[in-house]
């Protein structure tokens, strides 16, 4: 009698175990091309029936593959290390504590519903559509995260005095001085080789709107920046334009490196969203449906292979007792930080591949304020500050307007460059607040003076985690592929590292490829 595909897959499983059959699958192009495992899941109900998959991690991207999955019939269950989920999605209130390696931290916010801060993600980009769909299906409240905001200041230690200037100067004063260089060009017939003469006088008009050039071409300065005085804008009478910031400063600055075209990078983009009333919102929705298939205080120490699929041992915090799970599957999801140094039967691609992944040293500080002093005496209404100082940045909420008092970002850190991050996170927290306040006093004069506490969150401090998210921005190709019956997932495993819908996409990948390979079998 003839074999079939699907028989002979069965009895290669049968004999050598499922790593050979998804193999043999992949060989006689039975999967499908990889990027159509990212594709959300949609799977026949109960097809997953007499499957066991056991996922490390309760983040993001372990409870979107325990919920799609859970969906089909599958048996899933959650290991998770620590006693709560969502693992970079932390948002923190007054009443919390935050564990560190050496340290823990009381959150002294008064109990009001804007005083949070999130000290993990806290925007979403409007092109996120995964992470996006998951908040429409869920419920999940969501409202606008101001990124951008020309109202808020650009600080150079050695630039302007040391001063902070406005935003909205900077970017206005730049686009005039570079539209001025270019109309002189123009004007000079330097680029008669790509410009007819009636692309001249086009060019010509358009840097002249483009950068609030006079008649003659020159930039003498635009109402675009503010008037004088710090008056934004004119009332009952006009008012003086400010004379332009110098050209050298702005120059020798490092405004122009990055920050300025800051949002313009594609995940910065507006419009950009933020759940109502915290980030967790997300993982808490995500809780409400697989919960119950989570074990807190679950610290694996071993992964394993077997013939039939995998086994994990893992140490039960709760009953102090070690125990071990055998599945058909395993998803993983533990960092790679901590998961280099967990005993384990990865082939020496996949062991090779996770020790090459290294994650930022993040920081984030929050202050609460006795008053929003950002919005009395600046108008500033949500947005980013920046500095290069090694707070880099400080962040104003974009919820809770005019409200007596607010939760600011007083440092968000995700550069080591020079050990900016390396040296937050050595500081005990209230050094890191002291230092943190300080620096911020460059850029808001008085600014302890309103400052009623703090905390902070190290993520290279932070157990079973060990820093922020991954530093490549392409994941090894070994970790985008099972190995064995071991799927990988996470933002680590895609191009997308330290946003949740790179999470959400693994997870997806990691989800579909399983149901393939059940299904073909």
């Amino acid at each position: 009698m003839g074999m079939t595909k699907r028989d002979f897959l069965r009895s290669v499983g049968a004999v050598a175990g499922v790593g050979a059959a998804y193999h043999t699958m992949s060989a006689l192009g039975l999967l499908g091309p990889a990027e159509a495992q990212t594709a959300a899941p949609d799977f026949p109900l109960g097809s997953g029936y007499g499957k066991h998959v056991v996922i490390l991690g309760a983040g993001i991207s372990g409870m979107t593959s325990a919920y799609e999955l859970s969906k089909a019939g599958y048996d899933c269950s959650i290991l998770e290390a620590s006693n709560r989920s969502g693992g970079r999605n932390l948002t923190v209130r007054g009443g919390d504590v935050i564990r560190e390696v050496d340290s823990r931290q009381w959150v002294d916010f008064d109990r009001e519903d804007h005083l949070y801060a999130n000290m993990g993600p806290a925007r979403i980009p409007y092109h996120h559509r995964a992470i996006l769909g998951y908040c429409k299906e869920f419920g999940v409240e969501l409202e606008v995260f101001t990124n951008d905001n020309r109202g808020a200041l650009f600080h150079n230690t050695e630039r302007f005095g040391g001063q902070s200037v406005v935003g909205r100067q900077v970017m206005t004063d730049l686009r005039g001085y570079i539209a001025e260089l270019l109309a002189k060009a123009v004007n000079r017939n330097a680029l008669d080789d790509e410009l007819t003469g009636d692309d001249k006088e086009r060019v010509l008009a358009m840097l002249t709107s483009f950068g609030g050039l006079d008649p003659d071409h020159l930039y003498i300065g635009s109402n675009r920046g503010g008037y004088q005085g710090e008056q934004i804008h004119t009332g009952l009478a006009p008012g003086d334009v400010n004379d332009p910031l110098d050209f050298g400063e702005l120059l020798n600055s490092d405004f122009w490196q990055y920050k300025l075209h800051f949002s313009q990078f594609l995940n910065q983009n507006p419009t950009l969203f933020q759940p109502v009333g915290g980030m967790d919102a997300i993982p808490k929705a995500f809780q409400a449906r697989v919960g119950h298939l989570i074990h807190f205080g679950s610290i694996v120490e071993e992964i394993r292979k077997t013939p039939r699929g995998v086994r994990i041992v893992y140490r039960d915090q709760r009953r102090n007792a070690t125990e071990a799970v055998e599945a058909d599957f395993a998803i993983c999801t533990i960092p790679a930080p901590v998961l280099k140094d967990i005993p384990s039967d990865f082939a020496s691609e996949t062991q090779a591949a996770i020790a090459s992944i290294e994650f930022v040293p993040a920081v984030k500080i929050g202050f609460q304020t006795r008053r929003r002093f950002w919005e009395e005496d600046h108008a500033i209404y949500g947005g980013i500050s920046w500095t290069d100082q090694d707070i880099t940045q400080i962040w104003y909420p974009a919820y809770g307007y005019h409200r007596q008092k607010g939760v600011i970002m007083g440092a968000y850190i995700w550069d080591d460059r020079p050990g900016q991050g390396l040296r937050y996170s050595q500081m005990t927290p209230p050094e890191r607040l002291k230092a943190a306040m300080a620096e911020g006093a460059h850029m808001h004069p008085g600014y302890a003076d309103e400052i009623e506490s703090g905390v902070s969150r190290a993520w290279p401090k932070v157990p079973f985690q060990k820093g922020g998210w991954p530093e490549n921005y392409q994941a090894p190709a070994a970790l985008q592929q099972p190995d064995g019956a071991i799927y990988f997932a996470g933002d680590q495993a895609t191009a997308l590292p330290g946003w949740q819908e790179g999470a959400v996409l693994a997870a997806h990948a990691a989800v579909n490829a399983i149901h393939a390979r059940v299904t073909a079998s």
